[in-house]
């Protein structure tokens, strides 16, 4: 049994390290927000729990037990997701911060019942894969809208970057996971993107919006 705290610093160093091999000291406090001690002192823990493989100034990487216990945290939170927007009707804008909450839950019979309940669903609301109770996790061939090109036809599939800013804006835009789009032109002074929802509605999207918006064909 882990913490709240570790199972957070342990899932933060999965995240960052899905980029990069090794993950620093001060990449994970900015993750954190948190002071670059603090950080030290919680690595310390962890490695000695043999979580993760850390040496001060060559950065730390979870060990494949490590792994596997960030899978299982990650697994908790995308099913909690899921039963709180098509169980009890949340917003998929909403869900986020209470499944934080929920993921410490760790006991495992009440999560293989909750799964089971569910119809073991493959992927959460915002299209990101939901590991299985053995840590196996589908792969993703993603991408974003900015490398749509005019005419293209795609799925909106996944959210790259699930802040309540954002999906705000997707909610604002009336964009929701599932919806075709067509990408009517892509400008080349700002690469913001002219595209058709559903053959219904033209909506204009900036750059740093669309980058956001993880497609497939």
């Amino acid at each position: 049994m882990f913490s709240p705290s570790e199972e957070n610093y342990i899932k933060a160093i999965y995240h960052l390290q899905t980029s990069s091999r090794s993950v620093s000291t001060n990449a994970l406090a900015e993750k954190m927000q948190t002071k670059p001690a603090s950080v030290t002192d919680m690595l310390k823990k962890l490695k000695a729990k043999e979580l993760l493989d850390y040496e001060p100034y060559y950065g730390v990487k979870l060990t494949p037990t490590g792994r596997k216990v960030a899978l299982n945290i990650i697994r908790r939170h995308r099913l909690w997701e899921f039963f709180l927007v098509n169980t009890i009707g949340f917003e998929w804008d909403k869900v986020h911060e209470i499944a934080e909450e929920l993921e410490h839950v760790q006991h495992p019979l009440l999560i293989e019942k909750l799964d089971e309940f569910l119809g073991r669903p493959a992927f959460d609301p915002h299209g990101d894969p939901i590991p299985d109770r053995e840590g196996k996790i589908a792969s993703t061939n993603y991408r974003m809208l900015t490398d749509a090109v005019s005419g293209e036809k795609v799925l909106f599939a996944s959210v790259g970057l699930q802040t309540p800013e954002l999906m705000d804006m997707l909610r604002h835009k009336n964009l929701s996971l599932g919806d075709r789009i067509e990408v009517l032109n892509k400008f080349d002074f700002d690469q913001s993107l002219d595209i058709i929802i559903n053959d219904q509605q033209n909506v204009s999207l900036s750059y740093r919006l669309a980058r956001y918006i993880l497609i497939t064909p």
